[in-house]
C-alpha cells in the first residue's frame, strides 16, 4: 500500500527568467533534475513546471515564470529543463498558446497570422514537443476566436499532425475548456483539476450521437501510452533527504551568482570586505523572505537567506546596518546597498473573483442549496476590483494558502517610495549599490545616479548569499539581459491588461525596438562584469550586428524575424 509522503521545505531556486539571463542549458537541466527529484522524492509522477510562453511586454504577471522574450533562447532553455526533470517525473509544458496576459487571460481573444504564429510564438513549444515532453496544457485566453482548450487547429492540426507530437493535452484548470464535447473532438485529452464539464455533459452527448465512443477511446489511448512510456521513470524514487538537500541550496547559489546581471558598474564593484568598516543597507526588501509568485509556482521554503542576511555573514553582523527608509544611516558608511522592487502584492499569478464567479454561473450546474434546493436561483456576487498592491509588513505573501494578489503590472517603474529611496541615496552618499527585485524589465531613469546598479530577480534561497558573493567578488556577476529594457514603457508593443482582444505581430521587445530606431537603456543580452572583455568564438553575418562596448558584448538581432 502506498503511504503518503509528509514533504518539508522544498528547495526554490531562482525563477525561471532569473534561469533564462544565465543563458546556460546545461546549467538549467541540473536545476530540473533537482527540482524532479525533489518531486518524485514526494510521490509525484508528473509536474506542471515548464512554463513557457514568450514574454512579448514585461508587464505580464507571470514573466518571471518564463524565460525571456526571444523564442529560440526560450525554447533552448526550456527543453534543457524538460529533459532533467524527465528523469523524474512527467513534465507539462504550458500554456499553449499566446498566453502572455495575467488579468485578462480568462476573456481575451489573441488575433495572430499564421506568420508570427509559426515564427514568433510557437517555435519554442515545438523545440520541447521534440524534445519529447509527456504533456502540454492548453491556456485559458482564445486564439482566432477559439479557445484554447477546445481549439483544434493548435491541438490536433499543429501538435499533432504538424509536429507528429504523441503525448497527451491538459486544460488549464477549472476554467480551461468552454464547451466539453468539442473540447474532445479538438484533442483535449483531460479535464483539469476535478470531474467537471465533462462529467457532467459527455454521457448524455454519447447518447445523443453529439459524441463518439471512438474520440474518446483515442483520448483514453493517448493518456494511457504515456504512462506506460514513463514507467521506468517513477517506477523507483529518491529518499525525501534530497529535498532542501546541500546540494541543492548549492545549486540554488550557483544559479543565483549566474543570474545576476550587473547592468552598470563605475568601479565600485567588487567592494573588499576587509577594508570596509561600515555597511548601510536601506529597503524593507532587504530583509524579507522574497521567493516570487504566490500562485502556482510558489514554493515553501522556510530557511531564506535574504539580502541582509548575507550581507550580515560577508561583512560582519556588527558592520551592517539597516533601516527601510531612514536615509541617514549611510551617513559615514563605506558603502550602500538599497534593495527594492516587487513582491506577489505587485506582479504574479491572479484570480479575478467577479470573472471567475461569472464563468461558474455560466458552466458549471446549479447550486445545490441546503434549503432551496438545486434550482436556486444563483446570484452573482458584486465586482470586487483588483486587490491592493500596498504590501503588507513583515511578509510577502500570506501563509494562508490564498493566492496572493499579483497580477499585470500597472507600471514598469519602481514604485515612488522606491524611487525617492533611490533618489535620497544617491544625493547623500556617493558608493550606492542598487539592487532591484523584479520579474522582467524595469524602466529605470535613476540608473545613471548610482554607482551600481544589479537585476537581482527573485533569486531563490540563497539569493542573499549569493548577492553578498557578487558585491565583495567571491563570485562574478553571470547574468544577461533576457529581455531589452526600454528607456520608456512607450517603446514597446501596447499593453491593456483588462484587454478582451489584441492582436499579435512579429515584432515585440528588441525586434520593435531595432524596427523603429529606438535604441534601449539596455539592450537584449546585455549584463557587465567585472574582468576585461574577451571576444571569443563571435562570427558576424548580415543577419545580425555585433555589438561591442568597452564592458559588454552581445549580439543583437535587428533583420525581421524569418
Amino acid at each position: 500500500m502506498y503511504k503518503r509522503q509528509v514533504l518539508g521545505d522544498a528547495t526554490a531556486f531562482p525563477v525561471s527568467m532569473a534561469r533564462g539571463a544565465t543563458f546556460d542549458p546545461d546549467l538549467e537541466e541540473r536545476i530540473g533534475d533537482a527540482i524532479g527529484a525533489e518531486l518524485r522524492a514526494s510521490g509525484a509522477t508528473y509536474t506542471g513546471a515548464v512554463c513557457m510562453n514568450l514574454l512579448r511586454h514585461p508587464a505580464w504577471g507571470r514573466a518571471q515564470e518564463t524565460y525571456g522574450e526571444d523564442p529560440h533562447h526560450v525554447g533552448l532553455m526550456a527543453a534543457a529543463f524538460t529533459r532533467g526533470l524527465q528523469r523524474h517525473v512527467m513534465a507539462c509544458m504550458k500554456h499553449f498558446a499566446l498566453n502572455s496576459m495575467e488579468n485578462a487571460r480568462f476573456s481575451v481573444d489573441v488575433t495572430v497570422g499564421e506568420r508570427a504564429l509559426h515564427e514568433v510564438y510557437l517555435p519554442h513549444f515545438r523545440r520541447v514537443a521534440g524534445e519529447g515532453v509527456a504533456s502540454v496544457m492548453s491556456a485559458y485566453n482564445s486564439l482566432n476566436g477559439e479557445w484554447c482548450g477546445e481549439n483544434e487547429t493548435l491541438l490536433t492540426g499543429i501538435l499533432r499532425e504538424e509536429w507528429g507530437w504523441d503525448g497527451f493535452v491538459t486544460s488549464d484548470f477549472i476554467f480551461g475548456l468552454r464547451d466539453a464535447v468539442k473540447s474532445v473532438r479538438a484533442g483535449l485529452d483531460i479535464e483539469m483539476p476535478f470531474r467537471q464539464q465533462r462529467a457532467m455533459r459527455l454521457p448524455d452527448a454519447i447518447e445523443r450521437g453529439e459524441l463518439t465512443v471512438a474520440a474518446v477511446d483515442e483520448a483514453v489511448e493517448r493518456i494511457v501510452a504515456t504512462l506506460l512510456r514513463f514507467a521506468h521513470v517513477y517506477e523507483s524514487r529518491p529518499s525525501l533527504s534530497v529535498v532542501g538537500s546541500d546540494d541543492h541550496r548549492s545549486l540554488a547559489r550557483e544559479a543565483s551568482v549566474a543570474s545576476t546581471v550587473l547592468l552598470r558598474n563605475d568601479g565600485l564593484l567588487p567592494v573588499d570586505p576587509a577594508s570596509t568598516a561600515r555597511v548601510a543597507v536601506l529597503g524593507r526588501l532587504a530583509s524579507l523572505r522574497n521567493l516570487g509568485d504566490g500562485g502556482s509556482s510558489d514554493v515553501r521554503a522556510s530557511e531564506v537567506v535574504t539580502p541582509l542576511d548575507g550581507l550580515r555573514a560577508a561583512f560582519g553582523r556588527d558592520r551592517v546596518v539597516h533601516d527601510d527608509t531612514d536615509v541617514s544611516i549611510v551617513d559615514g558608511a563605506d558603502v550602500v546597498v538599497v534593495v527594492v522592487g516587487y513582491t506577489t502584492d505587485d506582479e504574479g499569478e491572479y484570480i479575478d473573483n467577479s470573472a471567475t464567479a461569472a464563468l461558474i454561473g455560466d458552466l458549471f450546474p446549479a447550486m445545490d442549496h441546503p434549503m432551496l434546493g438545486a434550482d436556486a436561483p444563483y446570484e452573482r456576487p458584486a465586482p470586487t476590483g483588483r486587490p491592493s498592491a500596498q504590501p503588507s509588513a513583515g511578509a510577502a505573501r500570506p501563509d494562508d494558502g490564498a493566492m496572493a494578489p499579483g497580477g499585470d503590472r500597472d507600471s514598469l517603474r519602481l514604485s515612488e517610495t522606491d524611487e525617492a529611496l533611490i533618489a535620497a541615496a544617491t544625493s547623500r552618499h556617493q558608493r550606492v549599490v542598487v539592487a532591484v527585485v523584479a520579474g522582467s524589465a524595469v524602466v529605470m531613469p535613476w540608473a545613471d545616479a548610482a554607482s551600481a546598479t544589479l537585476v537581482t530577480w527573485y533569486s531563490g534561497v540563497e539569493g542573499g548569499a549569493a548577492l553578498a558573493d557578487i558585491i565583495t567578488g567571491r563570485s562574478e556577476p553571470g547574468g544577461r539581459l533576457p529581455f531589452a529594457v526600454p528607456a520608456d514603457a512607450d517603446h514597446l508593443v501596447d499593453f491593456d491588461r483588462t484587454a478582451t482582444t489584441v492582436v499579435y505581430d512579429l515584432f515585440h521587445g528588441q525586434w520593435k525596438l531595432d524596427r523603429d530606431g529606438v535604441p534601449a537603456h539596455f539592450p537584449f543580452g546585455w549584463g557587465l562584469g567585472y574582468g576585461a572583455p574577451r571576444l571569443m568564438g563571435v562570427e558576424a553575418t548580415s543577419e545580425c550586428r555585433l555589438r561591442v562596448t568597452a564592458s559588454n558584448l552581445s549580439l543583437i538581432h535587428i533583420s525581421e524575424p524569418t
